[in-house]
């Protein structure tokens, strides 16, 4: 399928080198992030960058099969991997491992998976399919918009089971980001903004431990040694890094003064040893996936309200909103989720998912530039 004639396929070149950079980016930054931790806890200063690579190498694999299978294929049973992620999730609950407070991994022996970076994926897959057959109901009729809140409250209940508030974020703005670009209203939007509102702060008020990130994101300084420490030290590493940064291997912050250096905070890190010069390419290229996720959802959507495109739209949202929330939760900017950087921080699951994504992504300008895809709206019905 890839292959035709004997001559190179047309896809976007540029999105996969962008990719492989921020990946070797990645690698790079956890390498001097983890050697700390890595040495205390295993005896070997590369253990943590060796698991990362052997991530890498089977992400990469999962998104060679992922862009050799047509999005047909995806749509047709989107619904079916869905349900198989739903039952991990459920899964998890019963036989997961539970790391730093949080039962979110299924050990398999060589890898911990994490069926909620898998879960963000599977329900753009689905949804998509969704939206492009309810198209009609979701930009004229009530019911039509709200009804996709009954799906968001499933997985809502399966993810904060699990203290997950960040991926649920995740996956609420991916639902009303296709519903947006189906054609809801903006009112609409404006009671369900409230509504989140509402439930958020009523999350936030059962829930100790969260009341406790909200009060060391108001004023972390506050309680430097307890609740607030992990984000003034995340601070120190940005103020340490200023224009140019310490170098590469010269952040002080990951010889076990920053939890979660090498994950969650792997943009403080990044910023301690390459400054602000680094940060600002990092976002670039980030923002390059965002752009052209988006672009080519545009270029399809013009055409017709087809799957494809609601599908690269999803990616795009997924990519944007998960940035901003690890950098925004790195920086101060909002309260701290525990969200991964796409395609740079530590984590297997998180690896595969993110390489899933491009690797669909690619499919989808694949077909788009040789005419595979067709335009006309009745194939979605």
């Amino acid at each position: 399928m890839l292959f035709n004639k004997g001559k190179i396929p047309a896809f976007d070149r540029g999105l996969l080198v962008v990719s492989l950079l921020l990946i070797c980016l990645g690698i790079m930054v956890i390498s001097s992030a983890s050697v700390m931790e890595s040495m205390v806890k295993y005896g070997d200063s590369l253990y943590q960058t060796k698991k990362h690579v052997f991530a890498v190498g089977m992400a990469l694999f999962v998104g060679m099969l992922c862009a050799m299978t047509p999005t047909e294929i995806w749509k047709k049973y989107s619904l079916h991997c869905f349900i198989v992620v739903c039952a991990l999730m459920v899964l998890v609950m019963i036989v997961g491992r539970e790391i730093n407070g949080a039962k979110r991994w299924l050990p398999l022996g060589f890898i911990n998976l994490q069926p909620s970076e898998l879960l963000k994926i599977f329900w753009i897959l689905y949804f998509s399919s969704y939206v492009s057959r309810k198209i009609e109901s979701i930009s004229t009729t009530t019911k039509g918009f709200i009804k996709p809140a009954a799906f968001i409250g499933v997985m809502a209940v399966l993810l904060l089971v699990q203290h997950d508030m960040g991926s649920l974020v995740v996956v609420s703005c991916i639902t009303y980001s296709l519903t947006f670009i189906a054609g809801a209203g903006f009112i609409k939007y404006g009671v369900v903004i409230l509504i989140a509102l509402l439930l958020a702060f009523l999350l936030v008020l059962i829930s100790p431990y969260r009341i406790a990130r909200f009060k060391s994101f108001m004023d972390p300084w506050q309680d430097q040694y307890g609740s607030g420490y992990q984000l003034t030290q995340s601070l120190m590493a940005f103020g340490r890094g200023g224009i140019t940064g310490e170098g590469l291997g010269n952040s002080y912050q990951k010889l076990g003064y920053l939890p979660e250096a090498h994950t969650d905070f792997i943009t403080s890190i990044l910023g301690e040893e390459f400054g602000y010069v680094g940060m600002v390419v990092l976002l670039l290229l980030e923002l390059v996936i965002v752009y052209k996720a988006f672009r080519l959802a545009f270029k399809i959507l013009k055409k017709d309200a087809i799957y494809q495109g609601y599908v690269a739209a999803g990616i795009g949202t997924l990519f944007c909103v998960q940035t901003f929330i690890n950098v925004g939760s790195a920086s101060g900017g909002i309260p701290t989720k525990g969200l991964t950087l796409p395609l740079v921080s530590y984590g297997g699951s998180s690896m595969i998912s993110c390489c899933m994504a491009i690797a669909i992504l690619l499919r989808i300008d694949f077909e788009w530039r040789n005419n595979v895809i067709s335009d006309k709206r009745k194939n979605e019905s």
